[in-house]
């Protein structure tokens, strides 16, 4: 080293005073950074960018997140207003269902007050036509005080059946047209006296008989037949059917007619169950 410096020393010397020159030069002329602070810069420029490439990507994170939380939020906001929507609508429908009710057992409070006084209403639950059967199940039962042999009538006050079971919850109505169904009936213009009856060649057409009338009885098409009331058994002026031909017994002592049943069973949804009754009314 020593040898080094004696050969070459003045030549270090000159070589060093050159670039202390240099450097103070840049430092004095040069608009930017000192020459170590430029390199330092240049070495982290890199990490600057991929620092600020990794922020950029976390700040974006963040508002893709808030976004995010707030939809999550909004449409769980929407899903509780729609909720208390459909609330209100089915409370609505409810409301009008029950004053539909109101309206229709005020119509027939209206046209027979001796009914309404112990009437049960019931929907119906299910419509079953057979062979053998036209029967009706409704929701009410023994609980709701029906029981056997109750009259059963539509909002208009046209008769639908007869209570033929029971159970705590529900009834089997047998329908006017059913064979199993018989009750006195009376023709309202004429006045004349007859037996409303199921039978099996008309049940599956939807269609009943009146029997035990007069050979040279003189009914119309379109007569209107209601329950005669005779006997205590059953309400008076049920209306059953009206007239569709009337026909000579074939023992030619009787006549009887086809009846239309006032009532489409098979569009039955609600019904009124005549708990008790005048007789006399």
């Amino acid at each position: 080293m020593k040898n080094f410096l004696k050969h070459h020393g003045l030549w270090v010397l000159f070589a060093t005073a050159v670039i202390a020159v240099a450097l103070t030069l840049m430092s004095v002329f040069s608009h930017t950074s000192s020459p170590l602070a430029n390199a330092v810069n240049v070495i982290a420029a890199p990490f600057r960018a991929a620092y600020t490439a990794v922020a950029d990507r976390f700040n974006d994170f963040q508002k893709h997140y808030r976004d995010y939380t707030g939809l999550e939020e909004e449409n769980a906001i929407l899903r509780r207003q729609l909720a208390e929507m459909e609330a209100e609508i089915r409370q609505a429908r409810e409301d009008s269902e029950e004053n539909s009710r109101l309206k229709k057992l005020l119509g027939l409070q209206d046209r027979r007050p001796d009914l309404t006084s112990d009437l049960q209403q019931a929907m119906v639950t299910e419509h079953a036509v057979t062979n053998w059967t036209s029967s009706l199940t409704i929701n009410k039962g023994t609980s709701s005080g029906l029981e056997v042999g109750d009259c059963v009538m539509d909002d208009t006050g046209s008769l639908v059946g007869l209570v033929h079971e029971v159970g705590a919850n529900w009834a089997t109505v047998l329908t006017t047209v059913d064979t199993d169904t018989s009750l006195g009936a009376q023709v309202f213009r004429t006045g004349d006296l007859g037996l409303a009856q199921g039978d099996f060649s008309l049940m599956q057409e939807g269609r009943l008989r009146l029997n035990l009338l007069p050979a040279d009885v003189s009914l119309l098409g379109g007569d209107l037949v209601v329950t005669s009331g005779l006997g205590g058994y059953y309400p008076q002026g049920l209306v059953i059917g009206s007239v569709e031909k009337v026909q000579l017994d074939p023992s030619g002592s009787d006549s009887y007619a086809t009846l239309i049943p006032a009532v489409d069973f098979s569009q039955l949804t609600e019904v009124f169950v005549i708990r008790s009754f005048d007789p006399g009314a």
